[in-house]
């Protein structure tokens, strides 16, 4: 029994030694070419252009506005001595430039200090006066010189959605032209209960107003459908508009408008309804579209418009590539210079300022980090380098870049976009929105697991992140996009920490004059900005050194747009 055992031992042991001598998998790893580029991002770094872009000096960076001139020159200043050249290609004579114009038109209307609303049971007058307490917020859309609606019928459109393939129509059998359409914000759940989509977001349910010819448009705010409180909205509430020149016959809404979820009862009240009864029913599965009902009351508004080309610009820059061929080819890395300006300062805040430290000088900050960090060792593609203006209005200068981009949409492999980065320290997770929708999402799933750190989606769907960024647009053309920041669960942390401290930022210093830097003492933590940036840059290299271009997963919804951009490059 004793040799028997010690015979069974040896073979064993054999085995296990057998196991050891086999060659193990290789886990996943930068190269050495990438961790030297790795190794360039510094917090130091990305502190220090954070520390100027988001100073008072700037007062705010509104598009147009002096501050924000300064941090266009600052951003091109800091392209240069990292070593890139201009990435606006000459043309017409001109020389290539580090700034793209962007005619920005700015809207102004002499918004009257109330709104008054009138049925059959009476009038309601609603507050547009400039505080937390307002009503009704007003702004124009169209370049006229006056809004003026004369008891304007007001029209409940539930969601105020057209999607066909779901086969959804809130206006459904309806006419709502010249009139004034009541829209819930958020949408039904077409992608799962709290999954907020296009559909979901305001400057959809504007623009589907204006398809139908409404006159106006109110959007319904409640702090659960908004995922901030109405204080985010009134902050900026000063009647004015900013957008690109108005095309012929594009069209437009006269005046876009929310109202707080109290006045908001107050109006369906005074038609004689109630408000959570409408939004039951408009959530109706079984209906597919409430349809369109009139609430029997009239909107009147007097405003005169003014209307002022306020210049600004995107700043680009570029790092050519090494390849002949694939240099003409570009992986974009992206982020908005642009915040809310400064105004009158609203207590408690002791100044008017709105510094837009995460949102988004941050952004702004580990974009430079990036391009000094790849410039020592430029990939086969070129790397463009783009920051946007007017995010904050709507992704103006991201729409006016894909609209006149520096080469054709099929050639801009993809856009690695940072709106508001990680302050809070390294994270065993990683978010991308987005996440499946194209080939990028595995690119990004190998890198960060060779910096040991799994991939999710987004951690918030609610808020519909992926349509209200910069690179939303450059989808739009066909671009495949990474949007990724690590969290929510970060090292050494608590397990809800991470989204505890999402939430209270949304609800304290969102677009509030709040978002400063420099922060308290250990406020902010930039490591994990840093291994962020780490994996944006490697994300960008392998995209960058890839012999084919990122594809759209079958049947995705930019998936036509990059065909037809392919194809727009053969019939050249």
């Amino acid at each position: 029994m004793a040799l028997h055992l010690a015979r069974a031992t040896r073979a064993a042991l054999a085995a296990a030694l057998a196991l050891l001598a086999l060659p193990a998998a290789a886990a996943p790893s930068f190269t050495p070419a990438e961790q030297a580029a790795a190794a360039r991002v510094r917090a130091d770094e990305i502190s220090g252009h954070l520390r100027f872009l988001a100073d008072d000096l700037l007062e705010g960076r509104a598009p147009g506005e002096r501050g924000d001139d300064l941090a266009v020159r600052y951003l091109a200043a800091q392209l240069e001595a990292a070593g890139l050249e201009p990435g606006v290609p000459a043309e017409g004579g001109k020389p290539a430039s580090w700034f793209q114009s962007v005619p920005l038109v700015k809207l102004t209307g002499a918004v009257p200090p109330e709104v008054e609303v009138r049925g059959a049971r009476g009038a309601l007058a609603l507050s547009t006066r400039p505080s937390k307490e307002m009503d009704l917020i007003v702004a124009p859309s169209a370049e006229v010189d006056r809004v003026k609606l004369a008891g304007a019928g007001l029209v409940f459109v539930g969601y105020g959605i057209t999607a066909p393939e779901h086969g959804w129509d809130d206006y459904r059998g309806a006419d709502v032209r010249g009139k004034v359409v009541v829209i819930l914000n958020f949408n039904p759940p077409f992608a799962g209960e709290g999954v907020r989509l296009w559909y979901g977001r305001w400057d959809y349910k504007y623009e589907n107003a204006a398809r139908h010819g409404a006159a106006g448009a109110i959007i319904v705010h409640t702090t659960p459908s908004a995922s901030y409180p109405w204080q985010v909205l009134t902050a900026s509430a000063d009647g004015t508009e900013m957008a690109l020149p108005q095309e012929p016959g594009e069209a437009r809404l006269l005046a876009k408008m929310w109202v707080s979820e109290a006045a908001a009862r107050r109006v369906f009240a005074l038609a004689g309804q109630d408000l959570d009864e409408r939004t039951r029913a408009a959530q109706d599965p079984q209906r597919r579209g409430l349809g369109a009902a009139p609430l029997g009351l009239g909107l009147s508004l007097d405003m005169p418009v003014a209307r002022a080309v306020t210049p600004s610009a995107n700043v680009v820059g570029l790092l050519r590539g090494t390849d002949a061929k694939l240099a003409q080819e570009y992986v974009l890395y992206s982020a908005h210079h642009d915040h809310l300006g400064q105004r009158a300062p609203v207590p408690p805040a002791t100044d008017g300022i709105y510094n837009g430290a995460l949102d988004n000088a941050s952004g702004c900050a580990t974009v430079l980090a990036i391009a000094r960090a790849a410039a020592p060792a430029p990939a086969r593609r070129s790397l463009l380098f783009v920051f946007f203006t007017a995010e904050e209005k709507g992704l103006l200068g991201a729409r006016w870049f894909a609209q006149h981009p520096p080469a054709p949409a099929g050639r801009l492999a993809a856009t690695i976009n940072l709106d508001a980065v990680n302050i809070l320290g390294r994270t065993s997770d990683l978010a991308m929105l987005g996440l499946g929708k194209s080939s990028v999402s595995e690119v990004v799933r190998e890198v960060a697991a060779a910096q040991g750190r799994t991939v999710h989606g987004d951690a918030f769907p609610d808020r519909g992140s992926y349509y209200r960024s910069d690179h939303f647009e450059l989808a739009r053309v066909g671009v495949p996009d990474v949007s990724v920041k690590g969290g929510p669960h970060y090292l050494g942390r608590p397990e809800a920490w991470g989204r505890e401290q999402q939430t209270a930022y949304e609800q304290r210093n969102y677009h509030q004059p709040s978002d400063e830097y420099p922060p308290a003492p250990g406020r902010w933590d930039l490591s994990g900005a840093v291994e962020d940036a780490q994996l944006q840059l490697v994300v960008g290299l392998r995209l960058a050194d890839a012999p084919g271009l990122p594809r759209w997963n079958a049947g995705d919804e930019f998936e036509p747009a990059r065909s037809a951009a392919l194809r727009a490059l053969t019939s050249r």
